[in-house]
């Protein structure tokens, strides 16, 4: 317990932005979250005023970190499952433990486990180091037919790590470089990606937040929609149960993200779902929740790991949607904006939207934040959204808009009559109000 405020210490291994976002759930539950970063300069550690400088690969580091914790939990998946042991074996209290992590570290292992309790996943084959992958490829595709879909076990993530070939000369061409633990997969034809987010807590209690859409470009997220539009009752139902069954299955404690496929109905699906990814912890699918749902998935992580009674997961508008900021070219038009700049122009040219800002450094392609967004106006919720997340990432209004004068840019057309939270205007951008 923390003798400041008589309320317990919970602590995170890493500092990024998860971490961050955290920290502000933290602070209404009367608690200061104390992170171990590996520097000074992670987001977390901008805002966090308990901050060790330390490796989540330091066995030491952690230990020295657990002993100032009455639970310790993760903003990512890296630290080693032996740590973990070690830790717990201390008795330390750590959530989610090892067990139950190891699912969301390596891919093989958790299509092997997810596959071997009939939940549906796509046709794949493990390679294990020194394999022949030309071989196992030639092989896998004449049994699953092109292209070949081929993933290292452990480290992958928004796109890194994953190489679609469509034949042999494509597979010979990565053959070289790709000497590890490998996983091959058949190539999913599907409808859209979604995401079932859900909670569960050691007493057992769980709870599930609707199933959104996740729109991906170039492998890494850049919206998403909550609740997913036109999802079949039936389906979204179905998504959540596996997200829950997952969960209790494997021991999961705290937040559980499953990254899912829509596809058609097949023997390998046969509710047009097949599970992607898993990620033990708050995830960027979630982050609508964050103004989107009466318990934003950073709270109930919390919750969750003190075993406290979980909180509702209703949303709080017909949709949310989210939109992630991605740095744009460090020159050229747009670069000579400074953040500070973007996020006055945006706050005057679209007072609803949610800034989320994480603190970090600059570079292209970089996840600097997210914004969100709510009404029932999907397809002006997305263009605000779609809108703002470029505007802060590039500095350049994509539909012209100009920003001390808000001229080329037509009005939308408000057809219900009242204006919704997404149809408000401002006044002129160059009328100061008082």
């Amino acid at each position: 317990m923390d003798p400041r405020t008589g309320m317990p210490r919970v602590g995170m291994v890493g500092g990024g932005q998860l971490a961050r976002m955290t920290h502000q759930s933290a602070i209404a539950l009367g608690q200061s979250l104390r992170v171990l970063s590996i520097g000074a300069d992670e987001s977390a550690a901008l805002v966090t005023p308990d901050v060790e400088i330390g490796s989540h690969l330091d066995l030491d580091a952690l230990t020295r970190f657990a002993e100032g914790c009455d639970v310790v939990t993760f903003d990512h998946e890296h630290v080693p499952t032996e740590h973990i042991r070690s830790l717990v074996a201390a008795g330390h209290a750590v959530h989610p433990g090892a067990d139950a992590l190891q699912y969301a570290q390596d891919k093989a292992l958790m299509r092997h486990r997810l596959a071997a309790s009939g939940l549906p996943v796509p046709p794949h084959r493990v390679l294990e180091p020194d394999s022949d992958l030309v071989a196992a490829a030639i092989d896998f595709g004449a049994t699953h037919g092109w292209p070949v879909v081929v993933k290292t076990a452990r480290g992958g993530y928004d796109g890194r790590g994953v190489w679609v070939l469509d034949d042999v000369p494509a597979v010979e061409a990565v053959a070289a470089e790709l000497n590890g633990h490998l996983l091959l997969e058949s190539f999913v034809v599907m409808k859209r990606e979604l995401a079932a987010v859900v909670a569960r807590s050691p007493f057992g209690q769980a709870a599930a937040w609707p199933v959104v859409e996740t729109v991906q470009t170039d492998g890494i997220c850049v919206e998403v929609i909550a609740p997913a539009p036109g999802l079949d009752p039936d389906v979204a139902a179905k998504a959540s149960e596996l997200a829950l069954r997952i969960a209790g299955e494997l021991g999961v404690v705290g937040v559980l993200a499953v990254e899912l496929f829509e596809t058609e109905v097949s023997a390998d699906a046969p509710d047009g779902l097949l599970i992607n990814e898993l990620a033990m912890r708050p995830h960027n699918s979630g982050h609508w929740s964050m103004d989107g749902a009466v318990t934003s998935q950073f709270e109930q992580h919390l919750r969750a790991v003190l075993d406290y009674p979980l909180g509702r997961t209703d949303a709080l508008a017909p949709f949310t949607v989210m939109g992630n900021v991605l740095g744009g070219p460090d020159s050229g038009p747009g670069s000579e904006v400074g953040m500070d700049e973007r996020v006055h122009h945006l706050a005057a040219r679209f007072p609803q939207v949610k800034i989320h800002l994480y603190g970090k450094a600059f570079r292209p392609g970089r996840k600097l934040g997210h914004v969100n967004v709510l009404g029932s106006d999907l397809p002006e919720l997305r263009r605000i959204a779609t809108l703002s997340a470029s505007w802060l990432g590039t500095g350049i209004w994509d539909d012209g808009y100009e920003i001390h004068t808000g001229a080329a840019v037509p009005e939308p057309v408000d057809r219900s009559g009242t204006a919704s939270a997404s149809d408000q205007r401002m006044p002129d951008p160059t009328t100061r109000v008082s």
